[in-house]
């Protein structure tokens, strides 16, 4: 009897322990925390371009050239060990997200995030904490939508640009002329639709930042990309 409840007892012990390695898989949630990259605050996400038509205007007017398009940067912040975002979204104006929120929204490449991260290289005059504190103060400020600068308004690289700078006030950022238009010079019907509702002039020229730009600064490098 003892030789036949043996076996049976072993069976139903794997069996036990699959069950519990199945459950544990299921209700894991994939934590970006976990990659090799270890969060520092200041770094700065650049997302790549999604299929809205929102995205698709940012790429369309500031990326002509570019394999990898950026339509959105995001700041990081720590406290307590513990990362999350700074950004002005579209949707939330100037506010703190979540660090798996941003990372699970954010648009994927073969399954992973379409995010890289860039880090401001030593800078003389620069104060890391200086410029995440001056970023909170601007948390509940509405989305920049006319695109405008010194209007109590932000749009994702503008705060950037705001908040970044030297002890001098000198930005670390570079501000160009703005350029809605395709690489065919052709004016898209959703900026065209945007700026109609507004009623205002779209900035076309207007000094302003853009994240395809941003991206290419000197000033950063380059020390993750989750794709």
């Amino acid at each position: 009897m003892m030789m036949i409840m043996k076996p049976v007892m072993t069976t139903i012990l794997l069996m036990m322990r699959l069950w519990v390695l199945l459950i544990v898989m299921f209700f894991s949630v994939p934590s970006y925390t976990q990659e090799k990259y270890v969060p520092q605050k200041g770094d700065l996400l650049f997302c790549v371009a999604g299929d809205s038509d929102f995205s698709g205007a940012i790429a369309d007017a500031t990326a002509w050239h570019d394999t990898v398009k950026f339509v959105h940067v995001a700041i990081v912040a720590v406290e307590k060990g513990k990362p999350y975002i700074i950004e002005a979204t579209g949707r939330k104006g100037v506010t703190c997200t979540d660090w798996e929120e941003f990372f699970s929204s954010s648009q994927h490449i073969g399954g992973k995030p379409g995010v890289v991260v860039m880090r401001v290289k030593p800078t003389a005059g620069f104060s890391v904490t200086s410029a995440i504190e001056k970023a909170k103060t601007h948390l509940g400020e509405e989305y920049d939508w006319s695109y405008y600068p010194d209007n109590g308004k932000m749009y994702c690289t503008e705060l950037v640009y705001e908040c970044f700078r030297k002890d001098d006030g000198t930005p670390l950022f570079t501000a160009r002329p703005m350029n809605f238009r395709n690489e065919n010079g052709e004016m898209p019907a959703f900026w065209t639709e945007l700026f109609e509702k507004l009623g205002e002039p779209i900035p076309e020229g207007v000094l302003g930042t853009n994240p395809n730009d941003m991206s290419k600064e000197p000033v950063l490098m380059e020390v993750h990309r989750y794709f």
